[in-house]
């Protein structure tokens, strides 16, 4: 059966899941607003492409460091939403949701610094 929480109890778990996450990565969370949803809205579904019916556990939104530009900083911050519900919904136990948001938080993690699977794989997020 699915986990369900409330709000304060899932933003504790996320807290925990970071704390988790290797230095390697969790360094670049420094510069990175992490904001939990429910659910994404319409238009980030329109925007990733996503079909009615899927869900995706987390998004990632900004400028990879790898599309940086050296003398134009980014007009707005880098965030990772974690949308709370699919996450609830794919989990039965505390444990499994925090490993959950781990993983969610690290794949979005690699988006922004472009980290290469190989690598999330060397690290046991493959």
């Amino acid at each position: 059966m699915p986990i369900k929480m409330d709000d304060k109890e899932f933003d504790s778990i996320v807290a925990k899941a970071i704390e988790n996450i290797p230095y390697e990565i969790r360094q670049y969370l420094d510069n990175i607003v992490i904001s939990v949803k429910k659910r994404p809205s319409r238009l980030m579904m329109r925007e990733m492409g996503i079909p009615p019916g899927e869900c995706p556990l987390g998004l990632f939104q900004g400028v990879p460091l790898t599309e940086r530009s050296a003398t134009i900083p980014p007009l707005y911050p880098d965030m990772i939403y974690l949308f709370q519900e699919p996450l609830e919904e794919m989990c039965n136990t505390r444990e499994e949701l925090e490993e959950e948001i781990e993983i969610t938080v690290v794949h979005e993690v690699a988006h922004y610094i472009g980290m290469t699977e190989e690598r999330l794989e060397e690290l046991g997020y493959g």
